[in-house]
């Protein structure tokens, strides 16, 4: 750590330097600091007027070696803007060569104004400059020095063949006018003191060869990973696409920025940077840094999304196990059911004769087509009144004359339905070991919840501790963390106490009578 803490002093040092009478630039001074440090280039996107050139020149004035190259492009620019003009000597030989001193190809930082107005002429040598580090110059491929590129345009690109050129730029920002707030600030601002850029500390080669050494050794951990494949996740809901060259450049930074702020490892508070290196269109970066903030508690394990579907599938369980229900046996082990009269029974349907006004209903005699009167039956009163006669109540039935007492005691002849009787169920007993099962689950939940409300509120009470002194997150992001830090911590709270009640129920699940006597002999 002794060999780390003079690096973080001089790049702080340096931030403040390069920010000095620098309105509302604190991002964009450290986003092209960072990416010079990762070897990685910055596209600032915004209208003329913004600075956006001035920075390119400060971050050149960091170095203590090397060379600086600045153009403007238009469509009708030539690869000589860039590249350098043609060698006449070599031309004479019949061969092929650039003179780059002075050009592109030899500087260490470089400022590319309107760099999507770079025609197809130039953009293939631009492309294997940025990414490769190699310029073809003639038959020879040569190797450059150059570290960091800051494009800048006024627009996005809109042509396909601009996508790869685009994608070149690890780092985005969006710069924006000085703000209302600040513009007399901006009308009373003084010259920049020549001395205070001579006296500016520097960085040399060897400190950048060493620090992109260092840095691949430092740790990546698990709340990270975890953090980065949520956030990816989201980012395919989206349909923001992200190359696995991009992932892989932004593991790099991350780790630059931990290893330049004295960390042994990457820590969630890093991937604040995110925003930065995954949108496609400025609009996207909030979406990005929301969704960051609101997941702050994913570094330490929480995942709200998982652990709410969890904690809502173990609701959805318990309410079934408590609602169900099965029939009620006698000690045969026959099926028991309640018939009309709410009685138990073992027969599950009967016929019941029907009545009207307490009276049983009968069925015409078997020579009539329609027995049942339309499906009204018969009093005994009207059955004597419709089909049999007055002094001897008798009908002739089958060749057969039938008393009335006779016909109406035949169940044959009584208005029958048949009907179903109602099951006797009651509430499902469970195995002990069942019972016990599910509370040893949604038990290992809660607790696994419980240590997560108590990382996020460490978490959160070293916030101001970790990010007052980091390099490369802004001040203003403090705030914010904290109060998303603390709406997690009240969802994790909230998922525990509902949790706990499930666990509670399970322990209450009626268990089997056997069992039960069986355990408490």
């Amino acid at each position: 750590m002794s060999s780390e803490q003079p690096l973080k002093t001089k790049l702080t040092n340096i931030i403040e330097a390069l920010q000095e009478d620098f309105i509302e630039r604190g991002t964009a001074v450290r986003l092209a600091l960072l990416s010079l440090l990762a070897g990685e280039h910055l596209l600032i996107i915004g209208a003329p007027g913004t600075a956006k050139s001035e920075l390119a020149r400060r971050l050149h004035q960091v170095m203590d070696d090397g060379d600086y190259f600045e153009r403007l492009l238009t469509k009708f620019s030539v690869p000589e803007e860039l590249f350098g003009p043609l060698s006449i000597k070599s031309l004479e030989q019949d061969r092929y060569h650039r003179l780059t001193k002075n050009y592109l190809p030899s500087a260490n930082i470089a400022f590319i104004d309107e760099i999507f107005k770079a025609n197809s002429a130039i953009l293939n040598s631009l492309l294997t400059l940025l990414n490769e580090r190699e310029f073809d110059n003639g038959q020879v491929r040569e190797k450059v020095p150059l570290l960091s590129v800051i494009g800048a345009s006024n627009e996005l690109p809109e042509e396909d063949e601009l996508v790869a050129l685009y994608d070149r730029f690890l780092c985005r920002y969006e710069v924006q006018a000085v703000s209302d707030e600040k513009f007399l600030t901006l009308l009373t601002l003084q010259e920049r003191d020549s001395k205070a850029i001579k006296t500016m500390p520097k960085l040399s080669l060897n400190v950048l060869h060493d620090i992109a050494q260092q840095s691949a050794n430092i740790i990546l951990p698990e709340e990270v990973l975890n953090l980065i494949q949520s956030l990816r996740m989201f980012l395919a809901q989206q349909k923001l696409h992200v190359s696995d060259r991009r992932w892989r450049k932004i593991i790099k930074l991350l780790k630059v920025s931990a290893y330049t702020n004295g960390q042994a490892q990457v820590s969630v508070w890093d991937c604040f940077l995110l925003q930065h290196c995954l949108w496609q269109v400025p609009a996207q970066k909030h979406l990005i840094n929301h969704w960051y903030q609101s997941h702050l508690g994913i570094g330490s394990g929480f995942n709200q999304e998982r652990l709410e579907k969890l904690v809502a599938t173990w609701e959805v369980t318990l309410s079934d196990e408590q609602s169900k229900k099965v029939q009620l046996k006698n000690s045969l082990n026959e099926l028991l059911y309640s018939n009309r009269q709410g009685e138990q029974t073992t027969i599950a349907e009967q016929y019941a004769t029907l009545e009207k006004n307490g009276e049983p209903l009968y069925l015409a005699p078997p020579d009539n087509d329609d027995r049942t009167n339309n499906e009204q039956g018969y009093t005994r009163q009207a059955l004597r009144d419709e089909f049999f006669d007055d002094y001897y109540q008798q009908c002739h039935i089958d060749g057969h004359w039938q008393h009335i007492e006779d016909y109406i005691a035949q169940t044959d002849n009584q208005f029958r339905q048949l009907l179903e009787n109602s099951p006797l169920y009651i509430s499902q007993r469970y195995s002990q070991s069942f019972v016990d099962k599910r509370v040893s689950e949604t038990q290992t939940l809660y607790d696994e919840l419980k240590q997560f409300s108590q990382a996020l509120a460490k978490q959160t009470e070293n916030l101001g501790n970790e990010l007052s002194q980091h390099l490369w997150v802004t001040n203003d992001f403090i705030q914010q963390a904290s109060q998303s830090l603390q709406e997690t911590i009240v969802a994790a709270m909230d998922l525990q106490q509902r949790l706990k009640q499930v666990n509670n129920s399970f322990k209450r699940l009626p268990v089997e009578e056997l069992e039960r006597s069986v355990t408490n002999n």
